[in-house]
């Protein structure tokens, strides 16, 4: 029998999580799904900033690619101007091929 591999865990160190004190000093992105009657999933695309807890966007479809997650922030910035930094989960979703 073959040995099992560990668990992948992160090079180097985390620099802490910064408190963002400001509007735009930072927003988190994250992605929530859903199953409709039908057996079709739903995607939402969330936007937040974090200081003031404000829902920026919501961006709901049954497909969301790279290249719309690129248009649906150009507008929100367009909007509510440029963020000091941007965070998302650990997951998968923000991987894409994207060319903007």
């Amino acid at each position: 029998m073959r040995k099992r591999g560990g668990r992948k865990r992160a090079i180097g160190t985390r620099a802490p999580t910064l408190i963002a004190m400001a509007v735009n000093d930072r927003w988190s992105l994250d992605f929530v799904s859903d199953q409709l009657t039908d057996g079709r999933r739903v995607r939402v695309l969330t936007v937040v900033d974090d200081c003031i807890r404000e829902c920026l966007g919501l961006v709901a479809d049954t497909s969301l690619s790279g290249p719309r997650v690129a248009r649906e922030l150009d507008r929100i910035i367009e909007e509510r101007g440029k963020p000091r930094m941007i965070v998302s989960g650990n997951g998968s979703e923000f991987t894409s091929n994207a060319n903007s």
